[in-house]
């Protein structure tokens, strides 16, 4: 029975249950989100998130990716508090804990 019970752990244990992670949409973005805050969706990385948030939504794809699929250089992407850039850019890992925020830069102004 032991064993029985051992072999049911590892097993269990291997499984990887997806949970879902925060993205959280700033405002100029959400009319392209169905005017959503927040989004929930399940990845390992951060590309993977990106992935499934532009497949959801399409027409942020154009706000968020130049027309050859890189990051629009106006748009930062954290995890927590952290750049992207400064860990491991779309590869970054993240858990069920973690929150993706989308912050795009903004200029202009009055001199």
């Amino acid at each position: 029975m032991n064993a029985c019970k051992t072999i049911y752990c590892r097993v269990k244990k291997e499984e990887s249950i997806a949970m879902p992670v925060t993205i959280l949409i700033p405002a100029p973005l959400r009319p392209y989100t169905n005017k959503q805050e927040v989004v929930q969706l399940e990845g390992a990385t951060v590309g993977e998130l990106l992935d499934g948030l532009v497949s959801r939504f399409a027409n942020l794809k154009k706000h968020l990716y130049t027309e050859d699929g890189r990051f629009r250089s106006y748009v930062n992407i954290y995890v927590n508090d952290e750049d992207i850039r400064s860990l491991q850019n779309e590869q970054t890992p993240v858990t069920e804990k973690d929150v993706i925020s989308i912050i795009p830069s903004i200029a202009g102004g009055k001199e």
